[in-house]
């Protein structure tokens, strides 16, 4: 095993996962002197508010990528590798990626959350969630598989099936996912078949809760079911997926269950931990949530380790508001710079006031000229809110290339009401045969 010889000088700070979390810490530690090295499964930082696009046909994956070394590459302190850490050892300080041992003075773990089925892992397969590009290339697959089997298909019943499509979880994956499918089948795809109606298409959102977007205000929820109720998209709220099996959906709704035949079943329900959270408490003695995530103290260190660091989507964050902070882009993002200017206030021999989350607002679009923003001091929707929604997603994309591109794209989309990333993609022969269709394989992009 290779192990890197530790160096005095400079002060060496490993960061793992190149989310927003990471990548956030790494870029605030650009002018510091320290040697920083980012470790990531992947070669690319992905923007993940805007998967769902990409799930839908209305972006490219390379759309929402920057490759991790392109976007780091004037740091001359900073060192990117593409790998996996298997192992942390707090007393050599030091983390294990395959073969190779890198000391640390300083360490930042950021590598996110995956899909959560609530002890139900066998849905996995049948029911695809969204966090990867991958996730959303398969996601892709299926909803426009669907179409395309059901023009085939003349058996009525097996039609339908094909044209349900049943997304499970009301928060703003699921809204947003939702908003985006009822308008490509009611819209986009509305001329592109000759033996099926799209606009027969049935959208189905299942919600747990009382309401959709359960986070936001009640009055913007509201907002939100009207858009999409107008859009096309049957909600159920209150209602419980308790079974998914032979393309069967099993919903209960008080003392009362239906089954509902639908060929593609999308998840958004829930997240847990990435594998980390449990090397980390394994390593360290650091108690975990039920979700997995890893309960950090006020600097966002792990408790009797001040230099290690955990945050974004796998950190446990319990001490503003008394309850966790939510699992969003700009959470990761403060926290990261947070760390990072801890980390050079020591150098100066001082530290810095605990952490504390500024809450700029949150916002979920719906469709077409349709999102909800609420902004603390002031909450809308409709129009305005939809220009706000792209505007700053726009901004936060990480490369001015993938700005130019999204904004290129979408104002295409915009007027010509065409989705242009409309690809059914897979490592073998494209599925075409109505039989082959519950053959889901690994998709790649094209």
């Amino acid at each position: 095993m290779l192990t890197e010889a530790k160096d005095q000088s400079p002060h060496h700070v490993v960061i793992v996962g190149g989310g927003f979390g990471g990548l956030y810490a790494a870029k605030a530690l650009s002018k510091a002197p320290v040697k920083v090295t980012l470790i990531d499964k992947r070669n690319f930082h992905l923007f993940q508010p805007l998967l769902y696009q990409v799930a839908t046909g209305g972006l490219s994956a390379g759309d929402i990528s920057s490759p991790l070394r392109a976007v780091l590459s004037r740091q001359k302190n900073t060192e990117v590798l593409m790998g996996e850490v298997t192992k942390i050892d707090p007393q050599q300080q030091t983390v294990k990626v395959q073969n190779r041992e890198l000391n640390y003075d300083s360490l930042i773990v950021a590598t996110g959350v995956s899909h959560h089925y609530f002890g139900n892992e066998q849905w996995a397969p049948k029911a695809p969630g969204l966090k990867t590009v991958e996730d959303a290339l398969e996601m892709r697959r299926r909803i426009f598989v669907a179409f395309e089997a059901a023009e085939k298909e003349t058996d009525l019943e097996k039609r339908r099936a094909w044209l349900t499509f049943v997304l499970v979880g009301g928060g703003p994956t699921g809204v947003e996912l939702a908003g985006a499918m009822a308008e490509l089948a009611y819209t986009t795809l509305k001329n592109d078949f000759r033996n099926i109606d799209t606009s027969e298409a049935k959208i189905l959102l299942i919600e747990g809760m009382d309401r959709v977007l359960p986070p936001y205000p009640p009055e913007l929820s509201a907002k939100a079911q009207a858009s999409l109720e107008r859009l096309g998209v049957t909600i159920q709220t209150k209602a419980m997926v308790t079974n998914i099996e032979d393309d069967v959906v099993t919903i209960r709704k008080g003392d009362e269950t239906e089954q509902i035949a639908a060929r593609t079943v999308l998840w958004a329900a829930g997240m847990k931990a990435s594998g980390m959270g449990e090397v980390i408490a394994k390593a360290t003695g650091a108690q975990l949530d039920r979700a997995g995530r890893v309960i950090v103290e006020p600097n966002l260190s792990v408790p009797n380790h001040p230099n290690i660091f955990v945050i974004g989507d796998l950190a446990n964050f319990p001490h503003q508001n008394d309850k966790p902070l939510p699992g969003v882009a700009p959470v990761a993002m403060q926290e990261g710079q947070y760390v990072a200017r801890l980390i050079k206030q020591r150098f100066k021999g001082k530290t810095l006031p605990e952490f504390h989350y500024n809450d700029y607002g949150s916002l979920a679009v719906i469709g077409r000229n349709a999102a909800v923003v609420d902004l603390g001091f002031i909450k809308f929707a409709g129009f305005p809110a939809w220009l706000a929604w792209i505007f700053i997603h726009i901004f936060y994309l990480i490369e001015f290339d993938n700005k130019l591109l999204v904004l290129i794209q979408w104002g295409w989309n915009y007027f010509t009401r065409k989705r242009g990333a409309r690809l059914i993609t897979n490592q073998d022969t494209p599925p075409l045969s109505v039989e082959e269709e519950s053959d889901y394989r690994t998709p790649v992009e094209v």
